[in-house]
């Protein structure tokens, strides 16, 4: 009976089955052809050439502005024919060349120009290095915004900081889903990372499939949450990958990244120690690593602490991944800062930011003695359980030095393995090229190093070298039938953000903040007469981070005696040419100081008429 059911049962026709003819007829066909040669003649006897068929389809464009030659910043547009995406948004932080600077953003102009094609903004996860521009982007566009729910729920977090919640439009998506975007189709595909929900893209294109996986690394023993999908990365790989996008951070670095389970098993260590027992212990992490706060937190109620957390954003992340489920908190085990000095030293645990070292941070101000609630010294653990971001070396270690005065003890670094990257190493890399199969190979999120290494491993994994590129910030990287190639660039770079201004501090400003930095600024004030631009009174010497005046008594009447000079001769016989004679005082001081001094100050002439 089963067989005959079966038989019964109308069988899908197989691809390669032909189709009968009268349907042949009536369906169009499926895929447009061009011919590239024009039709021969044909003559009796002479079978018919082949006609040589291209897919045809507006090319799909890959515009990185940020990320590329670069840690953070990362923002990529995805572009084809009417109709545009965009990848992440975010930022990176000052370096010294950029005093003042609070942060540094993406610039925008060519979003801006394109706006109206723009459907819509794909997040990958809730770093700041991805979401920390997206208040700036939001601004230029009003599209949806598709992220996973922690990074969604960060994102509302900043938005509210700057007065934009209501307007915007953020879309819970769960790996899995698929988001459709004008003629771009959008895959979540789950990832591990140092913050729960982190996603990579399959998006797909009018070209094929490009496979962006963010940041990522592969942990078979994830704390929470299920590990990566590198079954549906193998899925995708079989159907055919146009191009692989991958992260780039520690494409230098063999082997694979250890398990962020490895971490707990060392912290619980040190907080078991008989000499750790009995001191506080403070422990510097990113606000973002939300597992790793959490075993912190473990740590301490196994060892009978309460936990205190210092610094915004580690307050801010914190109630966010608890009110969203993704970190639950023991009762009574959460106290405020301005209660830890209402236990015993070896019954508090506080929970900071600062891991690198940033000035304006909470274990920054602790080091420095300008923390309100907390005050370090003998008898302190300081764990930071963070490496430094290349660049923010000297930050961590003027730090350590600072608390290690104070006479606490501190471990950084690995001294303990008490920090795990959330970038792929290089086995890591190997396994994400081996299941996606790419074609085409486009490194992203790193320095130049780093995507040059990972380039050298996609070439050691088969991949040709002619289909492989070191893009840089700007670049137009087009897919079309002839391949891909380099179209063109668009304007990018950086924008500075400096309080609320933004952008309005540029080469120039910097320029002068440096020079006011290093040489300092001196004033040469002096009234003249409107009448016969005789001078009236001055000029004085005004000297701010240059010289210590009372020591310098010549060098200050020197600098009084040229500004006479060259006002009195540029303003004789009644010239009212303030303009130049400014300019002349400029030069004549500053010459003056260097032949002096070997240092060029700034100098400002300041000529008031009376």
């Amino acid at each position: 009976m089963e067989n005959k059911k079966e038989k019964k049962v109308p069988q899908a026709r197989s691809r390669k089955q032909p189709v009968p003819a009268a349907r042949t007829k009536k369906a169009p066909e499926r895929k447009q052809t061009v011919e590239k040669a024009a039709k021969p003649v044909q003559k009796r006897g002479h079978r018919r050439p082949k006609k040589e068929q291209v897919h045809l389809f507006d090319p799909v464009r890959v515009i990185p502005l940020g990320g590329l030659g670069e840690i953070g910043k990362n923002i990529t547009v995805y572009e084809c024919g009417n109709d545009a995406i965009i990848v992440d948004c975010g930022i990176s932080f000052p370096d010294s060349e950029m005093p003042g600077v609070d942060l540094v953003i993406p610039d925008l102009s060519y979003v801006e120009r394109i706006k109206d094609k723009v459907r819509g903004i794909f997040i990958t996860h809730g770093h700041e290095d991805h979401i920390g521009g997206v208040p700036y982007l939001l601004r230029i566009l009003n599209v949806p915004l598709y992220g996973t729910r922690l990074t969604c729920g960060l994102i509302e977090n900043k938005l509210k900081e700057h007065g934009l919640a209501s307007r915007a439009k953020l879309m819970v998506t769960n790996a899995g889903q698929t988001v459709k975007a004008g003629c771009f189709s959008v895959e979540f595909v789950r990832v591990n990372h140092s913050i729960p929900d982190a996603v990579g893209f399959a998006i797909t294109t009018p070209a094929g499939v490009i496979v962006q996986t963010g940041d990522f690394k592969i942990d078979f023993t994830p704390i929470e949450g299920k590990m990566i999908d590198l079954a549906r990365f193998g899925e995708l790989g079989k159907a055919g990958v146009l191009a692989l996008l991958p992260d780039s951070t520690n494409a230098e670095r063999p082997g694979a990244t250890i398990s962020e389970r490895q971490v707990a098993a060392n912290l619980r260590t040190l907080f078991e120690r008989g000499d750790h027992q009995r001191q506080r212990i403070i422990v510097a992490s990113f606000a973002s690593n939300i597992h790793r706060v959490k075993q912190i937190m473990d740590c301490a109620a196994e060892s009978g602490r309460k936990v205190a957390l210092s610094g915004r954003s580690m307050l801010n992340v914190v109630e966010t991944a608890m009110e969203l489920g993704y970190l639950s908190v023991p009762e009574n085990l959460l106290i405020d800062i301005s209660e830890v000095g209402r236990y015993p030293a070896n019954r508090i645990c506080i929970i900071t930011t600062g891991s690198q070292g940033e000035p304006m941070a909470a274990l920054s101000r602790m080091a420095s003695g300008e923390h309100r609630q907390v005050r370090v010294g003998k008898g302190d653990l300081i764990i930071i359980s963070a490496n430094p971001i290349p660049g923010n070396e000297k930050l961590v270690g003027r730090v350590v030095n600072e608390l290690l005065k104070l006479g606490a003890d501190v471990i950084y670094e690995r001294m303990y393995e008490v920090h795990v990257s959330g970038h792929a190493c290089q086995d890591e890399l190997k396994m994400m090229m081996s299941l996606t199969q790419p074609k085409y190979f486009l490194p992203l999120h790193g320095e130049y190093k780093h995507l040059k290494k990972h380039a050298a491993l996609a070439e050691s994994m088969g991949i040709p070298e002619e289909n492989i590129l070191i893009a840089e910030t700007g670049n137009v990287i087009e897919f079309s039938p002839k391949g891909m190639h380099i179209t063109g660039s668009v304007q990018s770079g950086q924008v500075m953000v400096d309080g609320l201004g933004i952008g309005d501090v540029g080469s120039i400003v910097l320029r002068d903040r440096k020079l006011l930095a290093e040489d300092g600024i001196i004033i040469v004030v002096m009234a003249v007469s409107g009448t016969d631009g005789h001078l009236v009174s001055g000029p004085n010497i005004v000297s701010r981070g240059f010289v210590y005046v009372k020591e310098s008594e010549q060098l200050m009447e020197d600098a009084r005696h040229i500004a006479t000079e060259v006002v009195e001769r540029c303003l004789s016989d009644g010239r009212k040419e303030y303009g130049m004679a400014r300019n002349k005082v400029k030069d004549a001081v500053s010459e003056t100081m260097f032949q002096k001094t070997k240092r060029r100050p700034m100098v400002l002439p300041v000529i008031m008429e009376v």
